[in-house]
């Protein structure tokens, strides 16, 4: 449950208060901390990021521009948007215009047709010839050089 103590440093208040502003009335106090330790991971990489901006720029230190280009950046590449509603709806009409494989009717399970099952062989067997009881060794040698699994 939430405490009310006024002995707890800023942030924990800030973070306190934004719970509060959402409606959550009722949680436990490490929640505040875990909330403060994520949000000083996050700070810690964004003002890493901006440093490293502002050496690539050739700058004595970090102003506001670098810290703006490295919350841009992360936002961009950590948090993504889903496609709009009607382009996912325009791909499942496109999708759902093919009709589904016919399947294999049959007393078992129904199966897709051959083509699409990965039940049907994949290799090619290379039966070695057989020395006959009239040949020389000499034949079969000759016999050997042939490549038994040709590609």
């Amino acid at each position: 449950m939430a405490d009310k103590g006024e002995d707890l440093p800023r942030d924990a208040r800030i973070v306190k208060s934004l719970l509060e502003s959402m409606g959550v009335e009722e949680y436990q106090p490490r929640v505040v901390h875990q909330f403060l330790e994520l949000w000083y991971g996050y700070v810690v990489d964004l003002l890493s990021d901006a440093q490293v901006y502002s050496e690539h720029a050739g700058k004595d230190g970090i102003d506001c521009d670098d810290v703006k280009l490295a919350i841009h950046s992360k936002a961009n590449f950590s948090f993504s948007q889903p496609p709009p509603r009607e382009v996912l709806m325009e791909l499942a009409r496109s999708r759902n215009k093919l009709p589904l494989p016919k399947s294999i009717s049959g007393p078992s399970v129904p199966l897709p047709p051959e083509q699409d099952t990965l039940i049907s062989p994949n290799y090619q067997l290379a039966v070695p010839n057989r020395q006959q009881p009239g040949q020389a060794m000499e034949e079969t040698e000759e016999d050997e050089t042939i490549d038994p699994n040709p590609s």
